[in-house]
């Protein structure tokens, strides 16, 4: 905790804190659009590049598993700083943005979608990490909030303009114009934010860390409920941009209007994690988020027919989720603030992990039926309220 000591907060130092959490909100939306792209567009990614809706799912798979050596780098924010960790996740984006521009077939894109991936679990717990060595935890849960709205933002402005260039050009036209963009983020990254130094009982091994991390309990329970939610929302993710151009028709439009809409609704539920996470206490936003999470999955069956219906049951889908990842990353960054960028890219890892699972079924589900696809989400939905329902009883922990 020396580190919060050592530095102001966000209330004494409003003026360097809010340009800090800007510029990561702007590096962290263009990583985002590029993350998120192939989800809405993937019938038309597809379709460039000849393949099918079963190989686009092991492609996600292959890209999710990579994304596993996260913790691996991340560490680097713990052992020499956190600019060094974030300045590594933006480099290692920028390759992965140029590799599929210069490898325009179907293993360029799994190997350039593989980097984005390892480099957001790199920046994410990096630029976490340093947010919270300056944020107190009973106010870190506002300001996490706000750099989140990167997530919303990706999709609202990034993914839709990412897919005009995909739909007029080509399918990797939208990866050119990140690898520039990836070149001026690293030089303004690089000059407005200070150098850092890591506190002298953080400066441990990388597999000192990783040990000491991966023997504490509260870590591993996180680790797994992490796995099961978000393997819930990847069943059905993957997914839907398919699910809605068969019930919808394939319409450049119909997909747009739909990243929009529920980009929209993410950064609504990150404005309300803002305002009211700190408020409501970490662990009651998690349950009740995936609770909601559970009713969106009841729902969004029935929109096959109706296109409102569909995008509202989406938005609530997206609402809940993005509340219950928020709060559940708050929760994990002060479970063990001595190794604190450890902890957060073994939890940006697990995301990858989880998505990797549900890449893995979910094109298999979808063959059923989309109804499958919405039970299976319910069923690990469930499975992670009760673990982590009971790991807290257990533990006798307090909701932190």
């Amino acid at each position: 905790m020396q580190a919060q000591l050592d530095h102001q907060s966000i209330e004494q130092a409003p003026r360097s804190i809010r340009t800090e959490v800007f510029l990561f909100t702007l590096i962290r939306t263009v990583i985002n659009s590029a993350y998120r792209l192939p989800y809405p567009f993937l019938p038309l990614f597809a379709a460039g590049m000849g393949v099918s809706l079963n190989q686009m799912g092991l492609a996600f798979s292959i890209r999710s598993v990579l994304g596993v050596v996260s913790p691996f780098l991340a560490t680097l924010a713990d052992t020499h700083g956190r600019k060094k960790g974030m300045m590594l996740g933006l480099v290692l984006f920028g390759a992965g943005c140029l590799t599929s521009s210069l490898m325009p077939h179907f293993l360029g894109f799994i190997l350039g979608s593989s980097l984005v991936v390892i480099a957001n679990g790199v920046f994410i717990p990096s630029m976490q990490s340093y947010l919270s060595d300056k944020i107190p935890y009973e106010k870190r849960g506002r300001v996490l909030s706000i750099a989140e709205l990167s997530w919303s933002l990706g999709f609202i402005i990034g993914v839709p303009i990412l897919g005009y260039l995909l739909k007029t050009y080509h399918w990797w036209s939208p990866f050119i114009a990140l690898s520039f963009l990836a070149v001026v983020l690293i030089a303004v990254l690089w000059f407005f934010i200070p150098e850092d130094k890591a506190l002298p009982q953080e400066k441990n091994a990388l597999t000192t860390n990783l040990s000491k991390v991966l023997r504490y309990a509260p870590v591993l329970a996180g680790v797994l409920t992490t796995f099961l939610f978000t393997s819930a929302n990847e069943v059905v993710n993957l997914v839907f941009g398919q699910w809605i151009k068969d019930s919808f028709g394939l319409a450049f439009e119909t997909l747009a209007i739909a990243s929009i809409v529920i980009g929209s609704s993410e950064f609504a539920s990150e404005f309300l994690s803002a305002l009211f996470l700190d408020k409501m206490g970490k662990t009651r936003a998690i349950f009740i988020a995936l609770f909601l999470n559970i009713l969106a999955l009841f729902v969004l069956p029935f929109g096959a027919k109706f296109f409102s219906i569909a995008l509202l049951a989406l938005s609530l889908f997206s609402i809940s989720f993005e509340i219950a990842l928020i709060a559940f990353m708050t929760y994990m960054s002060e479970l063990m603030p001595s190794a604190r960028a450890t902890v957060m890219a073994i939890t940006i890892a697990t995301f990858s992990l989880g998505r990797m699972g549900g890449s893995l079924i979910g094109p298999s589900l979808y063959r059923s039926g989309f109804w499958f696809n919405c039970a299976t989400a319910v069923l690990l939905n469930l499975a992670s309220i009760l673990f982590f329902r009971f790991f807290q009883h257990k533990s006798n922990q307090k909701s932190v």
